[in-house]
Parts: structure tokens; sequence; C-alpha cells
């Protein structure tokens, strides 16, 4: 599967890091399953798919309030990034965004743009030998509002020097591009790992 980019010029590409860089989300949800069970709260894996681009905080708060739990944010947030950083040998990376990350390594400068912890990220982009790749990391921590706030955008591209307007977007959220366009970016969506994987021929 090739990406269709807009139209450019770009002087700058933003990227997400957990499902558009790095195929993390099946492995993520792997993670987060375990270390909910031992609160006995469940986690329905559409429902992880559509919270996409959330940091980790915001989503234990939020089913916290719907399951009327009231599991420690901190705690099961680290033993879920202890539970991922276990599985990332599994880890592979999205090839269709890799090839553009090549293309344009060292032509543009790039940022990670992510609702991820900045632990979490660097150690997916070290597993792929990736993180070398890029000029900025902005991570969950760094910023006050989440996707679909632009404002991580909008911060990654002034640590760029860059205007919003000439950077682009790759995203796999709704909410992610949600917030690239309030940013004023072009931003292209990478499909699900469902959707990536090419038909098998019988």
């Amino acid at each position: 599967m090739k990406l269709k980019l807009p139209n450019g010029p770009f002087s700058a590409y933003l990227f997400d890091c957990d499902g558009t860089i790095v195929d993390s989300m099946p492995l993520h949800y792997l993670a987060w399953k375990k270390a909910l069970a031992e609160w006995n709260c469940t986690f329905d894996e559409e429902l992880f798919y559509a919270w996409g681009g959330t940091p980790v905080a915001e989503i234990i708060s939020s089913l916290n309030e719907r399951q009327g739990l009231r599991m420690p944010v901190e705690s099961v947030s680290a033993r879920k990034e202890g539970f991922y950083l276990e599985l990332l040998p599994e880890l592979k990376a999205v090839p269709e965004v890799v090839e553009h990350i090549e293309d344009q390594h060292g032509r543009i400068p790039f940022a990670v743009v992510s609702g991820s912890t900045r632990e979490s990220v660097t150690a997916s982009l070290v597993s792929l030998d990736l993180l070398d790749r890029f000029d900025t990391l902005v991570c969950a921590g760094e910023y006050q509002k989440s996707k679909p706030n632009p404002e991580a955008f909008l911060l990654a591209a002034a640590k760029l020097r860059v205007a919003p307007e000439n950077c682009l977007v790759f995203e796999d959220t709704e909410l992610g591009i949600q917030a690239a366009t309030a940013a004023g970016m072009a931003s292209v969506k990478i499909p699900p790992p469902w959707e990536r994987v090419a038909p098998q021929r019988t």
C-alpha cells in the first residue's frame, strides 16, 4: 500500500508515533489488558482504537469514571508502560510511513508528536533504530491540552521553527487529524493495521 500525500512542498513533517511510525497499537492493547485485569477493569478493543491519541493518564481517569473504579493513575500507568516495554521485541515499523521518513530525512526537519510518554516513544523508536531521524519529540506531559487540541502540533512546529501551514502531519487517529486541522496543517491518515494488510491470495 502506498500513502498518497497532499500536494506540497512541505518544510517539515510531524509524525504521531503509535500506529503511525510504529505498528504498536496491538501491543499497547495487550499491555492495557494485562494492567487493567489487575483491577477487574475491562477495555473494549473498539473503544481502545476510538481513544487513540489520548494520553495514558486520561484513559485511566475515563475508565475509572465509566466503571466506578478508583484505579491509581500513576501506578496503573507505570504498570501498563512496563508491560508494553516487555513486548517491544515484537514491535515492527509501519513500512509505508518509514518510506517517507527515509526519503525526506536530512532534507527537512521531523518531529514526533505523541500522546504517549517520552520513555515509551523513545523506547519504540530506539528498538527500530529510528530515533536519530527526529529533530524533536513532543510527548505526553509536555503540553497542557491533548489531541484534538492543536497545542502539541503547534509546539512541535515552533520547536522546528516552521510555520504551521508548512507542516505535514502523519496520523492514524481521528483525534490527531482533528488536531492537525485545528493547527492549520495538512495531514495524511494512516490506515489501521487491519486495512494495511494486503488480502491473501488463495
